[in-house]
């Protein structure tokens, strides 16, 4: 009789412990490669290719994803006739999973862009766009992707809005499109984390809005960010929720590694591979890509460089040197944010080199000015970001700030160091996207010309052939006003 009680014992302790095994949760590691800002940097995606299609073949689930700004940086992207197509035509290659869309996506103009959506193998999402009245398709909020049969992850794309409350892009490419304040908009999505058992945003917001997400949105498992164009080396931690971005350009490739049990992430790691440091490339790959970079018009000389121009001070004074000289105006502005190039070198400046520095195809627009709109004009420029902005030509100029950083004055100088005439009227140029976007008194409403700040560049180029600008630097700063 013992012996019987001592075998069912043995049984009973037998069988519990074989059930406590088959409870016991199955971890998957799943794999989400991702990148950022690229700016048709297409150079890179054959590396890309590479390395995604040799982790697929080690990883059963490895996804690919972009947080936007795919488009808008390379003329071999942007100046061809189909412009975006092979930035797509590449990314497709790839096997990307999923984009958000960028502000810079609008770059391209609505109808452009969708053609580009149309084409792609993969969604761009988005969940605070109103494309009711526009002229795309209707951006899905949010994708969800299947790790096998049980683990479903839910992508929620969010893009960020200037001080205008749009994108930063052209307002003449956001017509009829409606934009939310996408931190508030996320949280109508935050029950998709009960419903898919993981959420991840990827965002094109910027860190410092990512940050506030987190803080305001803890059922995030994950945010994948850009706009901001940050190297977060060490992953950023706010409400629990870890933060990524990998730089932009694709110098670098994000590898966030989820660690998978029931349905949710019990732990992940990040880290960012420098592409200089992947050796090997899709060669079918290579073959397009060189097919691309083989672009005889761009390869045509304008100009040359007698010395580097380095930075936006030498970089700008020759974008607006051209506009004043092409417009014969007294002065003409460039922001700082629409150079795209930080050096063009001593030598030889093609084509290519001029549209890899001023991509946007803005037009100029020309105004007559009263030197109190003029400084109102530098004055909310230097405000919008606490920054110096606006680069000049036909003047210099300093910002006199108070003890909070605001700009309270411009001093503005002729070159030849006197001061400007309050009473006269000054015909000065910017481009179309400062025209539009930055807020400025001015009695003139401007008028448009048909020529690009690109093409006004070659054909100033063309004329004097040879510039130097070394060490020029226009704008300075006061920063001792209490």
């Amino acid at each position: 009789m013992r012996s019987t009680k001592f075998i069912i014992s043995l049984a009973f302790l037998f069988f519990s412990l074989n059930y406590l095994m088959a409870q016991k949760a199955v971890r998957t590691e799943v794999i989400i490669l991702h990148t950022n800002d690229m700016h048709a940097k297409i150079d890179n995606l054959p590396k890309l290719a590479y390395l995604a299609d040799s982790l697929r073949k080690l990883h059963p689930y490895v996804f690919l994803v972009s947080a936007g700004d795919n488009f808008t940086g390379n003329p071999v992207v942007d100046m061809v006739a189909d412009k975006g197509y092979p930035m797509i035509d590449l990314m497709n290659r790839c096997h990307f999973d999923v984009s958000a869309i960028g502000n810079h996506e609008f770059d391209l103009g609505q109808e452009m862009l969708q053609r580009r959506m149309d084409q792609a193998t993969f969604p761009f999402i988005s969940c605070n766009i109103d494309a009711s009245g526009g002229s795309i398709k209707q951006p899905q909020p949010y994708v969800v992707l299947n790790a096998g049969k049980d683990i479903h992850i839910a992508f929620l794309g969010i893009i960020e809005l200037g001080l205008n409350g749009t994108p930063d892009s052209h307002p003449s490419k956001l017509t009829g499109l409606k934009f939310t304040n996408g931190l508030e908009k996320a949280k109508e999505f935050a029950s998709l984390k009960e419903k898919y058992g993981i959420l991840i945003g990827l965002t094109h917001l910027g860190i410092d809005d990512d940050m506030r997400l987190a803080s305001a949105m803890p059922a995030f498992d994950l945010i994948i960010g850009g706009h901001s164009h940050t190297l977060i080396d060490t992953m950023q931690i706010v409400n629990n929720v870890p933060i990524v971005q990998a730089y932009s350009g694709l110098k670098f490739i994000g590898k966030t590694t989820l660690q998978i049990e029931n349905g949710r992430v019990v732990s992940l790691r990040n880290e960012n591979i420098p592409t200089a440091s992947l050796k090997k490339a899709d060669p079918e790959m290579m073959k397009l890509l060189d097919s691309y970079n083989n672009n005889e018009d761009l390869k045509k000389v304008a100009g040359f460089a007698e010395a580097p121009l380095t930075g936006g001070d030498e970089l700008g004074s020759l974008l607006t040197d051209a506009i004043t000289h092409r417009m014969n105006i007294d002065f003409a502005f460039m922001n700082a944010g629409g150079i795209r190039s930080s050096e063009i070198p001593q030598g030889d400046i093609t084509y290519k080199v001029v549209y890899k520095l001023d991509p946007f195809g803005n037009l100029v627009v020309l105004f007559s000015m009263k030197l109190d709109e003029i400084r109102s004009l530098l004055r909310n420029s230097y405000n919008r970001a606490k920054s110096i902005d606006l680069l000049p030509s036909g003047m210099t100029y300093k910002v006199v700030t108070d003890a909070s950083g605001n700009c309270t004055d411009v001093v503005m100088m002729d070159l030849a160091g006197k001061p400007l005439s309050p009473a006269k009227e000054y015909a000065v140029g910017m481009n179309s996207y400062v025209a539009a976007s930055y807020k400025f008194d001015h009695t003139d409403p401007g008028t448009a010309t048909s020529m690009t700040t690109a093409q006004i560049l070659i054909e100033y180029l063309l004329e004097v052939h040879r510039v130097n600008y070394k060490g020029s630097r226009r704008v300075s700063m006061d920063q001792t006003a209490k």
